[in-house]
């Protein structure tokens, strides 16, 4: 340091060229440990910054697959839920149609034997015109509810219009009927008939609703409590009913 007095009582400081050297250098080893402080500052930043980033990566793939799983899931739930669905579905409709055409199947059939027992029921009246074999029908007919009721008393009923051959046919469907019992079990047993005046069967069909009686007989007995049902509606419907079979056999084949 160098001091000077010129001309002035206040004293100067002048620093020497080294000190300042030395100045400049410090300052320069300053600037260049701040620089990389502050380099070391921005690395661990960005370290750190590309260790959030690969972290929030990782987490987000983890989670994006399991948003994805769990879609896929629910979308082949519902595949199988939609699936069933559509199986169920056709199943019913499927059982529908079968039902459907079976009952379609029953019908035609019904209607046909509907058609035969139309038939012969046309047949069975024309056929019982002829009075001889109407008497002759009549007394059978009489004769074989006898048998079943085995009563000392019967009255018979039948339609208005045939009130007078039913009372002709009495006394022969009592011989016949005795003949029969005597024959088969030896015993002899009679039977008083009488013509029921009070009650009396339908007319036959003309086409209008209601109930129709083609001919034929019932007995009854027992104050009225006990009948037989022999009238030819009743014969007719039985012989249909038991030859459905082989009528089905006949017509139906499979």
């Amino acid at each position: 340091v160098e001091f000077s007095l010129r001309g002035s009582p206040s004293s100067q400081i002048r620093r020497c060229p080294r000190c300042a050297a030395m100045d400049s250098s410090a300052e320069t080893q300053n600037q260049n440990q701040i620089l990389q402080m502050t380099q070391f500052i921005l690395n661990e930043a960005k370290d750190k910054a590309e260790e959030i980033s690969a972290k929030a990566l990782q987490e987000f793939s983890v989670e994006k697959l399991k948003v994805v799983n769990s879609t896929k899931e629910k979308i082949r739930h519902e595949y199988e839920r939609k699936s069933k669905q559509v199986d169920t579905q056709n199943a019913i409709a499927r059982s529908t149609a079968i039902n459907r055409s079976r009952l379609e199947k029953i019908k035609a059939r019904q209607d046909v034997i509907g058609l035969i027992n139309n038939d012969a029921k046309g047949v069975l009246q024309t056929q019982l015109k002829d009075q001889k074999a109407l008497g002759q029908f009549i007394t059978q007919l009489i004769v074989q509810g006898l048998l079943m009721l085995l009563e000392d008393e019967v009255q018979v009923r039948c339609r208005a219009c045939d009130d007078a051959i039913v009372e002709k046919c009495l006394s022969a469907a009592a011989t016949e009927y005795a003949r029969i019992v005597k024959a088969e079990t030896g015993a002899t047993k009679a039977c008083k008939l009488s013509l029921d005046k009070s009650v009396k069967l339908p007319t036959a069909p003309d086409g209008q609703h209601g109930p129709s009686c083609l001919g034929g007989v019932v007995l009854a007995c027992q104050a009225g409590k006990i009948t037989i049902d022999n009238t030819i509606d009743s014969r007719l419907g039985l012989v249909l009913e038991q030859a459905k079979p082989t009528i089905r056999q006949l017509l139906f084949h499979n």
